[in-house]
């Protein structure tokens, strides 16, 4: 199968409304070699759509390049060359304070460590991504909204603890709650259950699956976990930097 086949469709988990929603077209990454080496070659022409909604797994081994193109699609890094547009927007034509606000409300992110500040509570830690610029909505409503997510992935009585006194799962729907806090259209989640254990990573996966639907978010997950990846609508696997059934 070719790259350029690779559009999106409906399916469980993920609806398609016709034209896409996320678009990548021709996504190239590269990086220097050493001394006056040929360069480091990771991506290679990837070009795909996403309808808006959609569940998409990214599987792959090692080193195929699975994190380097959520983090592109993200725009937490760039292509070397190739364009990605997400809701018609081209994010890389902004600039760094624009580009950071808007990956602020656009883009929610769940990595396979949480990243929660220690120091903070578990309500804290979820609206932190709220103090950065712009708030989309007040602060009481975000403290509500923050209550409300947190209720719904089973933390409502944890509100006060800190990261500390939490399990891993539950370190992890914290991390899920924070990356949804400004109501993000994608979410993008590396390795989310890496970390945890069997019972934990199924629980985890089918949450995912429930607030994409539930939160009406484009969900990307880049997974070695065959079980999580059978949840999403689509599962594409990167070898040597190409996109393959």
């Amino acid at each position: 199968m070719t790259n350029a086949s690779l559009s999106s469709r409906p399916g469980p988990g993920g609806s398609s409304t016709g034209a896409p929603w996320l678009r990548l077209v021709d996504i190239c990454k590269s990086y220097p070699g050493p001394g006056m080496g040929d360069p480091l070659t990771v991506l290679q022409g990837i070009s795909l759509e996403v309808a808006a909604g959609e569940t998409i797994a990214i599987t792959g081994p090692s080193g195929s390049g699975k994190s380097t193109l959520l983090q592109i699609i993200g725009t937490l890094d760039q292509p070397t060359s190739g364009t990605v547009w997400i809701d018609g927007v081209d994010p890389a034509r902004l600039g760094p304070a624009d580009l950071a606000a808007w990956r602020n409300r656009r883009v929610g992110f769940v990595f396979q460590s949480h990243y929660l500040l220690p120091q903070c509570s578990v309500l804290e830690n979820v609206l932190v991504p709220t103090l950065a610029g712009k708030p989309v909505e007040s602060r009481a409503e975000a403290g509500a909204r923050a209550r409300r997510l947190l209720a719904r992935v089973g933390l409502g009585d944890r509100l006060a603890h800190r990261p500390g006194e939490l399990s891993g799962g539950e370190r992890q729907r914290v991390a899920v709650v924070r990356a949804l806090i400004n109501r993000p259209p994608l979410l993008l989640a590396d390795e989310p259950t890496g970390a945890l254990d069997p019972a934990s990573a199924r629980g985890l996966g089918q949450l995912l699956v429930e607030l994409n639907r539930e939160e009406q978010v484009t969900l990307i997950v880049v997974t070695h976990s065959l079980e999580l990846a059978s949840r999403m609508a689509r599962s594409l696997e990167l070898r040597e930097g190409k996109l393959v059934r």
